[in-house]
């Protein structure tokens, strides 16, 4: 589309989650690396800007979701007058799909009709080429893709400032092993592993393998529960609830590994470079998992699919999610400790 000339304005729409943002992110920087001079908007949800809304060559325009229409006005208010050579959609959910339609663009660029949630199709009127087995980052990267942009090094280049980078080496050291145990509570997802298999596990990093472990998570009563009994029978550090995202970003930064399930951390250790040991069962990492470590996944997918959904993986819809309370437990000790000793031997 702009194969022959460069767009001087572009706008991305993707509120959320973490891990969807820094997917969008390194598409952005993609966008930079072809066309430098080119100014990018970037209207991202609040949360997610705590972590991101500092990079000082991307504009940014917070939607504060729990301010109701009043989002939408201030988000109006924060284009007027702009207007864009192309948005790009990269956010398929009703509340996105409303922002899109106001965006100051002739060109509003979605998700091909089978993965335009919520009928984003339509809310844009363009859509990027239809494809099935992609990573959700390559699903992004699509956008970059249609509109001329082509394959650059990946890269995220995430600030990090004096204060979190000082906090991270408070507790930083040999050997640090990130234990991200907790998936969103927002639904039931399925998501956690047993909280005594994560105990085994860092019984193991601390007494075997000599590592210093750190405990992150939000503030659900259930990762402050995880992060108790870990730290109580384990030995850990608990900072579950005591971090900013940046302060979580800089300690993943400075980290050797990160091991979590399916959730943002993962994507915040491949931003951040720090490799890591992939938690799945419930959901497919060549679709969701950690980018760049997904040969460290520990990988129950297809073994859940069989037992779960009475289907090969080859049968699945892409992407589709198995929902079952025991599928992590399919994972063992002995699959995640393999993955530190094969990790730390390198």
């Amino acid at each position: 589309m702009f194969a022959n000339s460069a767009p001087e304005e572009i706008c991305v729409l993707r509120l959320s989650a973490i891990g969807d943002t820094c997917h969008a992110l390194a598409v952005i920087r993609n966008l930079q690396d072809n066309w430098p001079d080119a100014r990018i908007t970037w209207v991202i949800g609040k949360t997610e800007a705590t972590l991101l809304g500092d990079i000082r060559d991307i504009e940014f325009i917070t939607f504060d979701k729990a301010k109701g229409l009043g989002a939408y006005r201030e988000v109006s208010r924060g284009l007027s007058g702009r207007r864009f050579d192309v948005a790009l959609c990269m956010h398929a959910s009703m509340r996105a799909n409303l922002l899109c339609r106001n965006l100051p663009t002739a060109l509003r660029l979605g998700f091909d009709t089978a993965r335009a949630r919520d009928f984003q199709w339509l809310f844009t009127n363009q859509r990027i080429p239809a494809a099935t087995g992609e990573h959700a980052l390559e699903a992004m990267m699509g956008f970059a893709r249609h509109i001329g942009a082509q394959p650059t090094e990946l890269r995220w280049d995430v600030p990090v400032g004096d204060p979190e980078r000082a906090f991270a080496q408070q507790y930083a050291g040999p050997r640090t092993v990130i234990i991200s145990p907790c998936s969103s509570q927002r639904s039931r997802n399925f998501r956690n592993w047993p909280v005594e298999r994560f105990v085994t596990v860092t019984r193991y990093l601390r007494d075997r393998l000599q590592a210093n472990v750190l405990l992150t998570g939000g503030n659900s009563s259930l990762e402050k529960e995880y992060a108790r009994l870990i730290a109580q029978q384990a030995g850990a550090t608990d900072l579950v609830g005591q971090t900013s995202l940046k302060q979580l970003f800089a300690l993943i930064a400075a980290a050797d590994v990160v091991v979590c399930p399916d959730s943002g951390p993962a994507h915040m250790a491949t931003a951040a470079g720090t490799p890591v040991i992939g938690l799945y069962a419930t959901s497919n990492p060549d679709r969701t998992g950690p980018y760049l470590s997904r040969n460290l996944c520990v990988n129950r997918y297809p073994d859940a699919a069989e037992r779960y959904l009475g289907k090969p993986v080859a049968d699945l819809r892409w992407g589709q999610r198995v929902r079952h309370p025991d599928a992590m437990e399919l994972i063992t000790t002995s699959d995640v400790i393999g993955k530190f000793d094969e990790f730390f031997r390198r």
